[in-house]
């Protein structure tokens, strides 16, 4: 099963990295759904998600993963140097996502947000739940 990344639909940042990701994953490892949309919601209850979180989840293998640890997580299989990122998890979680909290804090401020949820290309659509 491929692994699932759970974002915040409506974030512009969030979603210039879905796209990222989209654009360097070459073995379609990962579907996407916005936490907004129902698939989320369902994921999120499923995976008992604090409701409010609105961190990007990854769910891997029977697991969700949250703030720094998904993004690691997802970094890893993108292979390439972005593989070499995830050499970060040895930094103390507590530190990572202390920084993760920081950048998310501020996203809607640095980088705007939108009113909807992103509309995938028809290129992509097959890759959202």
């Amino acid at each position: 099963m491929a692994s699932i990344v759970l974002f915040d639909g409506v974030c512009n940042f969030c979603n210039s990295t879905i796209n990222f990701i989209i654009r360097h994953d070459r073995e379609k490892e990962f579907t996407f759904a916005p936490l907004q949309s129902e698939v989320g919601q369902s994921l999120r209850a499923e995976y008992k998600i604090d409701p409010l979180s609105d961190s990007i989840i990854l769910i891997q293998d029977g697991k969700a993963f949250t703030h720094s640890s998904a993004v690691l997580r997802v970094a890893r299989k993108l292979g390439g140097a972005w593989s070499f990122a995830y050499i970060l998890i040895i930094v103390p979680r507590f530190i990572r996502d202390a920084a993760y909290r920081f950048i998310a804090a501020n996203r809607y401020h640095w980088f705007g947000k939108r009113d909807l949820c992103m509309i995938p290309t028809p290129e992509v659509r097959e890759r959202f739940l």
